[in-house]
């Protein structure tokens, strides 16, 4: 049995690492996304004014950061990053237990709006 035990050890971390290299792949899609992004935009708000446009415009973006702080909503990326995270460091059966909790065999089958619950109850893991 204890072949059996290690040959399931393994398989648990091995899915572990499949979901922290998913969380990384979707990490990069994204900044990848955002640049892309940017770097279309910054011609167009550029207008007549050049350069000098551009940097009003990037400086009451940023006060505007600073004054409100935006909450963004957690996603499935982060989320799965952190239990990830409590998977490798021996935490794997209570990440099971947090996923059923929550209805789901899957992370991604869990609804977007229980992500903080989520990671509030895997925080103390």
């Amino acid at each position: 049995m204890g072949k059996v035990k290690l040959l399931l050890d393994v398989i648990g971390d091995l899915r572990s690492l499949a979901d922290s290299l998913q969380a990384v792949a979707d990490a990069v899609e994204n900044n990848d996304a955002a640049a892309e992004l940017t770097a279309t935009k910054e011609p167009e708000k550029a207008g007549k004014n050049g350069k000098a446009a551009a940097k009003n415009t990037a400086k009451k973006d940023t006060k505007a950061a600073k004054q409100e702080p935006e909450e963004k909503p957690l996603t499935l990326e982060e989320v799965r990053a952190v239990l990830a995270e409590k998977s490798r460091s021996g935490h794997t059966e209570e990440v099971r237990e947090l996923l059923a909790k929550h209805g789901a065999d899957k992370l991604s089958e869990i609804d977007p709006a229980e992500y903080a619950a989520l990671l509030a109850e895997a925080e103390v893991l």
